[in-house]
């Protein structure tokens, strides 16, 4: 709806994880870093933690073009999985052919993958989304798959990502041989004021703005004082705002949006008192263009059947011209 008004090819703050978007602030990037690095030297279990929205599963994205082409990676995004059942996803994720009903079979089909593709150099991903979510029982039978190790070497890399409650549940007694096992853990902190800054501007220019200060500076404060520098809080904001910067007519955003499209997100409603003059009247200019356009098509057809009409009747008053005349 505001792509043409903004002069943008695409929409700048959709919430799904594109790494094309991925804005890499310092803490992405260290995070990034250590990710790559943990899968290629083979470090076994990693974590990464990090809020909701903060671009966890963004950063998963980017680090599969990373390694895309160097490893074998299997990316579980339902946690709620039973052991047997992920462990089956794992195997036709893998492109690893069923060799039979059992978990021993299914165990025995992976770790045969998994020695062929350590002979060869080459090296397997696991990654867990959202792995705060996975029961006791199943995080302490994914530990067991570490299991699968020659002398000098892990073939399978486990990457546990998950939010803050995933540490705690790290450290419960009944896990604690899993803790032991992590060889690399990291995190990804919430953006600062300039980072949300930056961040904007940077979804900006990728989504094709001419304009990379369409947010006004008081914009941005609000905007990053409400969404406590959480990635997905401010693509949610910035959506709503070009929305009601587009109905109002203005080509900037100003603190006062913000604040409007803030209200809106909190309570469902438009804004009150002041607010409600600027709704009445963003409302009735809508309804002007609706009315407007409304009545352009109804006058074209008006005027369509009215030459029609013109026509019938001037060919009808003919024909009875030349019958009378005919002796």
């Amino acid at each position: 709806m505001y792509l043409t008004f903004f002069g943008l090819a695409e929409k700048p703050f959709n919430t799904t994880p594109d790494p094309r978007f991925l804005h890499m602030t310092p803490g992405h990037r260290e995070a990034l870093a250590q990710l790559f690095y943990g899968t290629q030297e083979r470090k076994g279990f990693i974590v990464l933690i990090g809020k909701v929205g903060t671009g966890k599963t963004t950063l998963l994205h980017a680090l599969r073009q990373r390694l895309n082409g160097h490893s074998a990676i299997s990316f579980i995004v339902n946690s709620t999985l039973r052991f047997d059942e992920l462990l089956e996803y794992v195997l036709e994720d893998l492109g690893i052919p069923k060799a039979g009903d059992s978990r021993a079979q299914r165990l025995i089909a992976l770790n045969n993958f998994l020695i062929k593709r350590e002979r060869d150099g080459q090296n397997t991903v696991l990654i867990i989304d959202e792995a705060q979510n996975v029961d006791v029982a199943t995080l302490e039978q994914i530990r067991l798959l570490s299991n699968f190790e020659t002398p000098t070497s892990k073939p399978l890399q486990i990457l546990l990502v998950g939010q803050p409650e995933l540490k705690t549940r790290l450290n419960l007694p009944e896990l604690r041989q899993l803790k032991q096992r992590v060889g690399l853990r990291c995190q990804i902190p919430p953006l600062t004021l300039e980072e949300t800054r930056a961040y904007i501007r940077t979804r900006l220019r990728i989504a094709g703005a001419r304009d990379l200060g369409l947010f006004a500076d008081s914009a941005v404060d609000r905007i990053s004082a409400y969404a406590g520098g959480i990635p997905r809080l401010i693509n949610t904001v910035c959506d709503h705002c070009l929305l009601f910067g587009y109905a109002d007519q203005k080509r900037r955003i100003d603190r006062q949006i913000v604040n409007q499209a803030i209200e809106y997100l909190e309570d469902g409603t438009r804004p009150q008192s002041k607010g409600r003059e600027l709704r009445g009247s963003r409302t009735q200019r809508l309804l002007r263009w609706s009315i407007g356009s409304f009545a352009v098509t109804l006058a074209s057809a008006i005027a369509a059947l009215a030459l029609k009409s013109h026509i019938v009747t001037q060919g009808l008053i003919q024909s009875v011209r030349q019958f009378l005349v005919t002796p």
